[in-house]
């Protein structure tokens, strides 16, 4: 029964934020919303959603390990796992002018992140902090973007602007009735919320049942359940040969992982961070981190040798978490 409710919550998941996407993105593209904007608010935020319900529903349910470990488990999942199967099936090219950016914006919010675990206690101060940090990254983007497009440059970015299938209408594409993308949003979240709540109380059981830690849980089974999204968006990039679209999907979800799920749980519930994690798993999540940026400069493209060893590095990772356990 606790792996039909972890099964069914996840499907809830990917489903709800997928209707959440194609409405939000459907309602800005008939307001006449830039694409830009479209990509770097709704989009992110659609395709992280699964990982914001999941980690406040977690929260609130007084399950830090779950919450903080969606977050890191995910961040891990999305560089070794995400990354390194695209990379297998074709090597992904990045942008260096795009990379320059995001990829600082990146390793910033990964310090920020572990130092807040090895503090213990990510409060409502650091949860604004957070929020604010990724409001200022998105304006700053913005206005980049939108001076290389005033120049003439194509720029394009690391952030999650093309990381999913539900992008734009295309130009002559018809565009459906308000009412009915309101109507999706409105589905997405109505599967989002109860989908969030069964992952939990499976993961929290699941756990239980193994006499393990809920964070154990939350690194593994729910982190990758709700990467599902990025898993599949970055798979199908990388065989249609749009490395950059996965690529930027990977670096621009866990910058929104960190500054944007992290920091609005916290704000909503106080999150002590479990000793474990920051023991640990922040600290293969910062090497994860230095690792994706090593293999992009060397380069400017992640070959499938080296997506290899990002894979290789996600199996260890798994080995020792089963070990230790």
């Amino acid at each position: 029964m606790t792996v039909f409710l972890l099964c069914l919550g996840l499907v809830l998941l990917v489903i709800g934020g997928e209707l959440l996407v194609r409405g939000a993105v459907a309602i800005a593209t008939a307001l006449g919303v830039s694409p830009l904007m479209v990509g770097l608010t709704l989009v992110g935020f659609g395709t992280s959603t699964p990982e914001l319900a999941t980690s406040v529903q977690a929260a609130l349910a007084g399950s830090p390990g779950v919450a903080v470990g969606n977050v890191v488990g995910s961040n891990i999942c999305n560089i070794l796992l995400i990354l390194g199967m695209a990379a297998l099936i074709r090597p992904v090219a990045a942008t260096p002018g795009a990379f320059r950016r995001d990829g600082i914006a990146l390793v910033a919010a990964t310090l920020l992140c572990v130092g807040l675990l090895i503090h213990g206690e990510i409060g409502r101060l650091a949860g604004a902090a957070l929020a604010a940090l990724l409001v200022g990254y998105i304006v700053l983007t913005w206005a980049q973007e939108r001076e290389a497009e005033a120049g003439g440059a194509t720029a394009p970015t690391a952030a999650p602007v093309a990381a999913t299938p539900a992008g734009p209408a295309a130009a002559g594409e018809p565009r459906a009735p308000l009412w009915r993308s309101g109507a999706i949003v409105a589905a997405g979240f109505a599967l989002m919320l109860p989908g969030a709540s069964l992952l939990v109380d499976g993961a929290i059981e699941l756990a239980a049942g193994l006499g393990v830690s809920d964070a154990l849980i939350g690194l593994t089974i729910v982190a990758v359940g709700t990467s599902l999204p990025e898993l599949t968006t970055s798979v199908v990039a990388a065989v249609r040969g749009q490395g950059d679209v996965a690529f930027g999907n990977v670096v621009g979800s866990n910058i929104y992982n960190i500054l944007g799920i992290l920091g609005v749980t916290a704000l909503v519930q106080p999150l002590a961070t479990p000793p474990e994690i920051a023991a640990f798993d922040g600290w293969v999540m910062l090497a994860a981190t230095v690792a994706l940026v090593v293999v992009t400069v060397t380069g400017w493209r992640v070959t499938r040798g080296e997506g290899a060893a990002l894979l290789g590095g996600y199996a260890a990772y798994l080995g020792w978490l089963t070990l230790s356990a």
